[in-house]
């Protein structure tokens, strides 16, 4: 490595670090590892920045005598379970390699896949419960998926040991907000080169890259071999996979962008208009052609021209809230969702059966969540008509494995259609007969089934309640009026209800 490298460099950001500040990191890693006996917790991704960090502690400590290891540095990989399935294949086998290698190393490094609770992950909220697709006033993912697995993980560790470090790949040269971010914290520090979390007590940020630029975080990953044997280059590789002109100039020529904007996430993340890096994947690599039905199914349910059809027009309570003449919309339809379900079972299916042999048992969605969606389909939403192993046997083509399914058998898809062709028939302009016949006598039925009588009449009023409209102008007209007599009774109301300078579209980018 040269004392700079002043030959890899672009206009844009140049080389920032030389070997001396390399080596003096590390030895500054040292420092505060040997300083106290408060565990380590290093984010790993699989990206270039996490891996940078992970590499740059291991190398620091790794010629330490076995004796100072006091203390456990636990390595964290939240899988959202809708991660990009190459990179997570990447990064499940980087994992099995990370243990292997610090146990023949003899180094205190312990990996952990932290996931979401099978109950509140992204298909059982967006498919099961009907939960619209994230976007930026409804940004509901990242929390459930990302935030909570980790807390919870750190909250365990903290109540297990008082306090926490916590090694992030954080650097200002992300992005404008995240230098003031971390700038600010830098003011609170409390120990040396040690933040306070923005989000927990007794948890202290070490962000050892945060005065890298993107190429500095190249040039050390291909100048320093990586220390638990996975390939740096590969690693190269997936980000020039993942480049737009399958190109990844890094350091070479002036002028040139460097691989280090490309971005890998969740392959239904809706909060970009357009998955870059997983259709440069499908246009650079042939053998990633398989990849090409995620990508049609996450622009399919993503499309916001058409999701407000897609939609009650009342909340998950059955409640109303609206503005600007117009209701807020809620949850996706039943026939939406089990059209939502079918796409992706049938998209799995064919991934196995065509996809290379490293993805033919790869999962989109699992058991597991599968067994959520069927419970909040049949006890929640009422929907006895049992459609999920229906749906998953006519696509997967073998019967549903759920032995803990202890539902009523007393109604189901034959009953189901009958109580439909007779509410039809009585009541065709009544668009929400149906569902409040439907709703009525399954909350009879489980309270009669779970020998729970106590509270039935409320649970059929509350049925009752949400499903009196006649259609959606009979629900948005009972609102209004609401909202009318609220104002002149001097009560508290809606004001954008009843304002009369929106138009329609104006009410549409207020949902949204």
């Amino acid at each position: 490595m040269s004392e700079k490298y002043e030959a890899h460099e672009t206009s844009k950001q140049e080389i920032s670090i030389t070997k001396e500040s390399v080596e003096g990191l590390m030895e500054t890693v040292r420092r505060l590892y040997l300083a106290d006996d408060i565990p380590w917790v290093i984010g790993y991704s699989g990206g270039k920045d996490s891996t940078a960090t992970l590499q740059l502690v291991w190398l620091a400590l790794k010629d330490l005598p076995k004796y100072k290891f006091r203390k456990k540095i636990h390595i964290i990989n939240t899988d959202t379970l809708v991660e990009s399935p190459v990179v997570s294949q990447w990064v499940k086998r980087s994992l099995q390699i990370l243990d292997e290698a610090a146990q023949e190393q003899g180094l205190p490094f312990v990996t952990h896949r932290l996931t979401p609770e099978m109950d509140n992950t992204y298909w059982v909220n967006f498919i099961g419960r009907g939960y619209p697709f994230p976007r930026k006033q409804l940004r509901w993912c990242t929390d459930r998926l990302k935030i909570q697995p980790v807390n919870n993980f750190v909250k365990n560790k903290i109540a297990e040991h008082g306090e926490i470090i916590l090694v992030i790949g954080t650097r200002k040269a992300e992005s404008a907000n995240r230098a003031r971010t971390m700038t600010y914290y830098e003011k609170l520090r409390v120990r040396e080169l040690l933040s306070p979390s923005q989000t927990m007590a007794n948890e202290l940020v070490f962000t050892p890259l945060e005065n890298w630029n993107d190429n500095d975080v190249w040039v050390f990953l291909m100048q320093y071999t990586n220390p638990w044997g996975y390939s740096n280059k590969e690693l190269l590789t997936l980000y020039r996979g993942a480049t737009a002109d399958g190109e990844c100039p890094m350091m070479v020529e002036k002028g040139l962008p460097s691989c280090g904007k490309s971005r890998f996430g969740c392959w239904v993340c809706t909060m970009v208009e357009k998955d870059k890096s997983m259709e440069a994947m499908i246009a650079n690599d042939e053998e990633k052609a398989w990849l090409a039905p995620l990508l049609e199914f996450r622009n399919k349910f993503g499309d916001e021209t058409k999701d407000r059809e897609r939609r009650s027009f009342r909340k998950m309570t059955g409640a109303l809230f609206g503005s600007y003449k117009q209701l807020h919309h809620g949850p996706y339809k039943k026939e939406i969702r089990e059209e939502w379900l079918r796409d992706l079972l049938s998209i799995q299916k064919e991934i196995n059966e065509n996809a290379p042999n490293e993805f033919k048992d790869l999962e989109l969605i699992s058991l597991p969540e599968l067994r959520n969606i069927r419970r909040i389909w049949v006890f929640e939403k009422h929907e006895f008509d049992d459609a999920l192993p229906r749906i998953y046997e006519e696509v997967i083509g073998k019967p549903f494995d759920d032995p803990e399914w202890t539902a009523s058998e007393d109604f189901r898809k034959n009953e189901w259609d009958i109580l439909k062709d007779v509410v039809n028939e009585l009541y065709p302009d009544e668009e929400l007969a149906f569902e409040m016949a439907y709703s009525l006598i399954d909350t009879e039925n489980q309270s009669k089934s779970l020998n729970k009588r106590r509270g039935v009449l409320q649970g059929l009023e509350d049925c009752i309640k949400k499903t009196f409209y006649k259609n959606e102008e009979d629900a948005t007209n009972y609102y209004m009026n609401k909202m009318v007599r609220k104002k002149e009774l001097g009560g508290k109301y809606n004001e954008k209800a009843l304002d009369d300078t929106y138009d329609e579209a104006d009410a549409e980018e207020e949902e949204q």
